[in-house]
C-alpha cells in the first residue's frame, strides 16, 4: 500500500527535533512492505500549501499523522498546537477522501478530546509500530475496524520496537538546527512524580533496545548523515535498573566516541558510571532536578533530596560533564517559605545552568490530577485541551511570578522565565554553532571566551505576569 507519513509539528523552541515518532513508524511500515513517504509540516515551511501539494504528489492509499504536543506546557509562554492538525487534515479533506489516521504521544494522552478537534478516520493509542501494520493489513482487503480510537493492547518488548527509519531530506533540514540527532535507547519509566505521563505513554517497567543495535544507528547517523551529536530522548537516560549503561559501554566496545546527552536524574550515578559516559562522549546533561527544596521534592514523590541535586551536579562537573538544571516552582506543598528557599538554593549553585518555570501542566491519569482534584482545581475525567496548570492552593500567582523574576533577574544563568534563551540559542544554530550550548552560560567558562565564542545574552524582557 502506499501511504503518506505526516508530522504535525510546529514547535522549534529551542531547536526544532527530527520526527522520530513519525519515523518509527515509517519504518515499521517499510519493513512490512508498503511504500512509504514522509513529510514534515515544520520542514514545508508549515504551509497548507505544500499538504495539498504532497497528496497531490504521493497520491497515496492511506494518510497517517503524528501529533506530538498538544501544547507548550508553559504557563507564561502558552502555544497550542491541536489546530494545526486539524487545519492539515481540513485540507486534506478537500483532496482526497482515503482514510486518516492520527498517532503520536499527544493523541495518547487525550485521544477523544484530540479526535473532536482534528476529526481523522482512526486514532491509534499507544505504540503505534505493530497495530498500525495490522491495519494496514486489513485495509489492502478493504476491513476497516468499527470503533474509531484504536488501543494498543499490550506493550512491545525491546526486540520489537521498530528501528526509525532517518528521511535524509529531513534529516537535512534538522541537522541544520545544531547538529544533533535523537536516539531512543528504551521506553517506560519506573518513577513516580507526580505530574507526569510518561508512565501513562510508556508503562512502568524498563524496555530497553538491545544496545548493539541502539550502537548501529547511533554509526549509521554519523557516517551517512554527518551526525555531530546524539540526544539520548529517553524519559529519563539514568534508569533505577541500570540498563542505561550498556549503551555506554556498547560504545565502548567499538571505540565510540561521540558527545551525546540525555535526560537525567539527580541520583543513581557515581564516578565509575559518570567516567564510563563521559569516555564514550556524554558532553552535557539535562537535569530534571524540578524542585528546590527537600519539602516541594518529597511532595512531587521525588526520592532524591536537594543535597542530592548539589552533589550530583559536582560530580557531573569533575567529569567535565555540562549540566543544565530544570526546575518547577508551584507544585504541591509550594509555600511562600518553599519559594525564598528554592530561589536561595538555586543561585548557590554552582557550574550550571538552571531554567526556572512556574506551575505545572496537569494532565489525565496522573497523580497531579487527582490532587488537583482534591483541591477543586481540576475533575479528574477533564479532557478539554485547554491546559490547566497546577499552582499550590494559598500561593498568589502574580506574587509567585514577580518573585521568581526579582529573585533570578540578576543572574545570566538562571533563567526565568524558561524560554528567555531560546531566540539566542536559534541565533547562534543559524551561526553555525552545532549541539548543545548551556555551557556558555555557566559561570566560569572562560575557555570558550578566549576561543571567540560568541556568549549568549539571555532576553530577561520578561513574558506579561498572570492576571496582568
Amino acid at each position: 500500500m502506499k501511504i503518506l507519513m505526516m508530522s504535525a509539528n510546529v514547535s522549534s523552541e529551542p531547536y526544532a527535533v527530527y520526527p522520530l515518532g513519525m519515523s518509527v513508524i515509517a519504518g515499521a511500515l517499510v519493513r512490512a512492505g508498503h511504500d512509504v513517504h514522509q513529510y514534515d509540516f515544520l520542514q514545508a515551511g508549515m504551509s497548507l500549501d505544500s499538504v495539498a501539494e504532497v497528496v497531490r504528489e504521493q497520491a497515496p492509499e492511506l494518510i497517517g499523522i503524528s501529533i506530538r504536543n498538544i501544547d507548550s506546557v508553559n504557563m507564561l509562554n502558552e502555544k497550542r498546537y491541536i489546530e494545526t492538525a486539524a487545519q492539515i487534515v481540513a485540507q486534506i479533506r478537500e483532496l482526497t477522501d482515503v482514510k486518516v489516521v492520527i498517532g503520536g504521544s499527544a493523541v495518547s494522552i487525550m485521544p477523544e478530546a484530540i479526535m473532536d478537534v482534528v476529526r481523522a478516520d482512526y486514532a491509534i493509542v499507544g505504540e503505534g509500530e505493530a497495530l498500525i501494520v495490522d491495519f494496514v493489513r486489513n485495509a489492502e482487503r478493504g476491513v476497516f475496524p468499527a470503533a474509531s480510537i484504536l488501543r494498543v493492547p499490550r506493550m512491545l518488548d525491546g526486540a520489537q520496537f521498530a528501528a526509525p527509519l532517518y528521511d535524509p531530506i529531513l534529516m537535512d533540514y534538522y541537522l541544520q538546527q545544531g547538529r544533533i540527532a535523537n536516539v531512543q535507547t528504551k521506553r517506560g519509566c519506573t518513577f513516580k512524580c507526580v505530574y507526569c505521563n510518561y508512565p501513562v505513554l510508556e508503562g512502568k517497567t524498563i524496555r530497553a533496545r538491545n544496545a548493539d543495535l541502539v550502537v548501529d544507528t547511533v554509526e549509521m547517523l554519523l557516517e551517512r548523515h554527518d551526525v555531530k551529536h546524539i540526544f539520548f530522548v529517553d524519559s529519563v537516560f539514568n534508569d533505577g535498573q541500570g540498563e542505561f549503561l550498556e549503551v555506554p559501554k556498547a560504545m565502548k566496545r567499538r571505540g565510540l566516541s561521540v558527545p551525546w546527552t540525555g535526560f537525567f536524574k539527580p541520583e543513581g550515578l557515581d564516578d565509575a558510571s559518570v567516567a564510563l559516559m563521559a569516555e564514550t562522549g556524554l558532553a552535557h546533561a539535562e537535569v530534571g532536578a524540578d524542585a528546590a527544596t527537600d519539602i516541594t521534592l518529597k511532595r512531587l514523590a521525588k526520592k532524591y533530596r536537594y543535597r542530592d541535586i548539589v552533589e550530583n551536579n559536582a560530580l557531573l562537573h569533575r567529569h567535565g560533564v555540562h549540566a543544565a538544571h530544570f526546575f518547577m516552582f508551584g507544585g504541591p506543598g509550594e509555600t511562600e517559605e518553599t519559594v525564598r528557599e528554592g530561589i536561595d538554593n538555586i543561585r548557590r549553585l554552582e557550574n550550571t545552568v538552571s531554567f526556572i518555570a512556574m506551575g505545572l501542566r496537569i494532565f489525565p491519569g496522573t497523580p497531579l490530577a487527582k490532587v488537583a482534584d482534591q483541591h477543586g482545581l481540576y475533575a479528574r475525567d477533564y479532557q478539554s485541551l485547554d491546559p490547566i496548570y497546577y499552582v499550590a492552593p494559598g500561593l498568589d500567582v502574580d506574587w509567585l511570578y514577580e518573585t521568581l523574576s526579582e529573585g533570578f533577574g540578576d543572574l545570566r544563568h538562571c533563567v526565568f522565565p524558561p524560554h528567555a534563551l531560546d531566540r539566542d540559542l536559534q541565533f547562534l544554530y543559524k551561526k553555525g554553532h552545532s549541539g548543545f550550548l548551556w555551557e556558555l552560560i555557566i559561570p566560569g567558562r572562560e575557555r570558550e571566551r578566549r576561543r571567540g565564542r560568541p556568549r549568549p545574552r539571555a532576553d530577561l524582557r520578561r513574558a506579561d505576569p498572570p492576571g496582568s
